[in-house]
């Protein structure tokens, strides 16, 4: 029986391509208007963009709990050997959850086949990781290789990402109102990375074509044969930037494949619209 992956909606992988690649998603919680919404299900990237240019206060919450017991035990029944590549434990408290609801289904199921993998890895970053698995998993990879595969694919994700509007991270809490306010009359962009699943902050910088040259310094600095590498780039509702950066990593490092999708709400939510992101791997990989 072939190897299920499972990942949680901080893919940022839409529920199409999902869905085409066998992938089981399971939601994170976005919570707007004193309602709960499942992410990529019930509301989309837009709605939320849409609410958070409107002023209104976007929450977010791990997975359902309830959530991971019925979808574990749904493969328990029938005894699929699963593996779940988990949002970052630094960002979100799922990864936790996931392993104390796993714990409570072998309980019941012994022989049930279940790694949790604490990806230390965020939207597209994250994404890459899980399509690449499923990929793996489709052509017959076995159980343990493909485990320790993927925790080698993470260990080596590189993720750079600028912000649009610093207001946004202000409202999460992540600076200062002042912060922002000055931030946004300099037009400075701050240009982040994470760190073993953290948020790391790198540098300011003023104004967005400078912000784009110093990614592709970085990208230069840490990427390994990005040519043959499958390059991700994430956008929070401003898919113009997301492509013009692109074409500038095809023109200065000759990359042909890539993946471009929005940042999904539970993401969003805190970054806010504007937002982009670049992912590729440190490391060449054999698979």
């Amino acid at each position: 029986m072939s190897i299920q992956i499972l990942a949680d909606s901080g893919c940022d992988l839409p529920y199409s391509f999902l869905q085409e690649h066998d992938i089981t998603l399971i939601p994170l919680i976005v919570r707007l208007n004193d309602q709960d919404y499942e992410d990529l299900i019930t509301i989309q990237p837009k709605q939320v963009y849409d609410a958070m240019r409107s002023g209104q206060i976007v929450k977010t919450s791990q997975v359902s709990p309830l959530k991971l017991k019925e979808v574990f035990t749904h493969y328990a029944k029938e005894k699929r050997p699963c593996i779940y590549i988990a949002f970052s434990s630094q960002l979100s408290g799922t990864y936790q959850t996931a392993m104390m609801i796993r714990a409570e289904v072998l309980e019941e199921y012994p022989d049930f086949q279940l790694t949790i993998i604490d990806s230390k890895c965020a939207s597209l970053g994250l994404g890459l990781v899980v399509a690449k698995a499923a990929q793996l998993a489709q052509k017959g990879m076995p159980y343990e290789q493909l485990c320790e595969t993927v925790s080698e694919y993470c260990r080596h994700m590189e993720h750079i990402f600028t912000v649009d509007d610093l207001e946004f991270l202000a409202r999460g809490g992540r600076i200062s109102k002042t912060s922002a306010f000055v931030g946004g009359l300099l037009n400075i962009k701050p240009l982040l990375h994470v760190e073993d699943g953290k948020l790391i902050p790198l540098e300011k910088i003023r104004g967005r074509k400078k912000v784009f040259k110093r990614m592709l310094e970085l990208m230069e600095e840490r990427g390994v044969d990005l040519q043959k590498q499958t390059i991700g780039i994430s956008h929070g509702d401003d898919e113009e930037a997301a492509l013009e950066l692109k074409k500038q990593i095809e023109e200065k490092f000759g990359c042909t494949d890539f993946l471009v999708y929005p940042i999904g709400g539970a993401i969003g939510a805190h970054a806010g619209p504007g937002t982009v992101a670049l992912f590729f791997l440190n490391k060449q990989m054999e698979a």
